[in-house]
């Protein structure tokens, strides 16, 4: 059934692109869960900005429930109670966020990431406040009320905090116009707009909303769906109404999850370029879960994570607390010429070659190849690389772009043992 609207809508590149290659930052989500604090904040993008920023990583992201004065972990309450203005619009919570206090919102904290050279980006669910339909709160603006706009019918899942928006009802969307408004007003950057992509049709139209919204501030927001698993089916849709979404539901640090990546991002590849970046979630590494534990991924799962990412060109949101960053990690972070690969690539596509074994090239724009080699085996195997078998012809040179160092040639071509669960990547010319 084709989506409603969307045959009105300005064609895409008719403006300069919001992201233009995929977007990089840092998420509360994976280290603070629902409740992270303004030092805690503070603090984490003071960190961001000395050690990630450099290697392109800018937008410094508050997820989920900022506005639930009693937030305390990865659960939510049964009866959320968040701060509300007159309008119905969310705000943070004083007693988490100080600077907050007397109707500033967000815009003290933003104030201080944009100072660090960061952008700032908040979390949002879809809908208007359940507390805003039971004051029955007006719609700024108009004569409207939250009741009038309210579908009650329309409910997340995992989260209680909100109702839908019939958005046939007149004031449903002035009510978004004024969220995105006041988001503009703090100055906020990017949004990360969750339930959303999933049942994507029955939300297309609130999608559509949030992005006309986006469009009433001036304001260059990046909007960003969740969670997934976005249809691929819906690619152009999508794509035309956010520069992100996600692919896939929430990921974490299991082994099991990150090989179902690979399939999402083949399916997803023929759809990524600017404003336009099909999401395989944040990052998992380093410290994570309120502090319990460091990442379950293997070192070896971890460099296939990220060069996945890398040559799949998903964004790179780190998601682990950057108050406990190691050695290691901020390394697997900030190589530079893996970033590249995210960054600055082309024609990134998969090819089918051998059982157990993955393999992604990409074009790099100042000239060559590169090739990701993945074996998703139990064991450790040798590969053996026929550039011309994927239509590179001859290859005179070759690079390791972890180890960042050229590799000796062979008239056999370019042999490379990869661990169990490992990855490589290359650079050819």
């Amino acid at each position: 059934m084709p989506l409603m609207g969307a045959a009105n809508k300005a064609p895409r590149g008719s403006a300069r692109p919001l992201a233009p290659t995929p977007p990089m930052g840092w998420n509360s989500w994976n280290s603070f869960a629902t409740t992270i604090t303004e030092a805690q904040a503070i603090e984490t993008a003071q960190i961001m900005a000395a050690k990630l920023l450099p290697a392109g990583y800018d937008i410094f992201t508050i997820d989920i429930q900022w506005y639930e004065p009693g937030a305390t972990s990865y659960q939510y309450s049964a009866d959320p109670q968040p701060v509300l203005d007159g309008f119905g619009r969310l705000l943070p919570a004083p007693n988490r966020f100080p600077s907050s206090a007397g109707g500033k919102g967000f815009a003290p904290l933003a104030q201080r990431v944009h100072r660090l050279g960061l952008r700032f980006g908040v979390h949002l669910m879809r809908g208007i406040p359940r507390g805003a339909v039971e004051a029955n709160l007006p719609i700024l603006g108009t004569r409207h009320r939250a009741r009038d706009i309210a579908d009650r019918t329309s409910t997340c899942s995992w989260n209680p905090d909100m109702f839908g928006v019939d958005m046939r009802a007149p004031g449903a969307q002035a009510y978004y116009d004024s969220v995105f408004a006041l988001l503009a007003a703090w100055g906020v950057d990017f949004v990360k707009m969750d339930d959303m992509s999933r049942p994507y049709d029955a939300h297309s139209l609130e999608i559509e909303a949030a992005h006309a919204a986006i469009a009433k501030t001036g304001r260059p927001i990046l909007l960003s769906l969740s969670p997934g698993e976005t249809p691929v089916i819906r690619a152009d849709h999508v794509r035309r109404y956010a520069q992100m979404w996600r692919i896939s539901d929430d990921f974490w640090d299991e082994w099991s999850m990150l090989e179902q990546q690979f399939v999402r991002l083949e399916n997803w590849s023929g759809h990524a370029g600017p404003d336009s970046w099909p999401d395989a979630d944040m990052l998992p590494l380093g410290r994570l879960a309120l502090g319990a534990r460091d990442t379950r991924l293997t070192a070896d799962e971890q460099r296939t994570l990220m060069t996945l990412w890398s040559i799949a060109r998903s964004p790179l949101i780190m998601g682990g607390d950057l108050r406990h960053l190691d050695d290691a990690t901020l390394a697997l972070l900030t190589n530079p010429e893996v970033v590249a690969v995210n960054q600055r690539s082309s024609s990134n596509r998969p090819h089918y070659l051998r059982d157990d074994v993955r393999i992604w090239s990409a074009r790099a724009d100042d000239g060559g190849h590169y090739i990701a080699l993945f074996n998703t085996s139990g064991q450790a195997r040798s590969i053996t690389l026929d550039a011309a078998q994927l239509g590179f012809g001859r290859v005179t040179r070759a690079r390791d772009l972890w180890a960042r160092r050229d590799l000796a040639m062979s008239p056999m071509g370019i042999e490379r043992r990869i661990a169990s669960h490992g990855a490589d990547l290359l650079r050819l010319w």
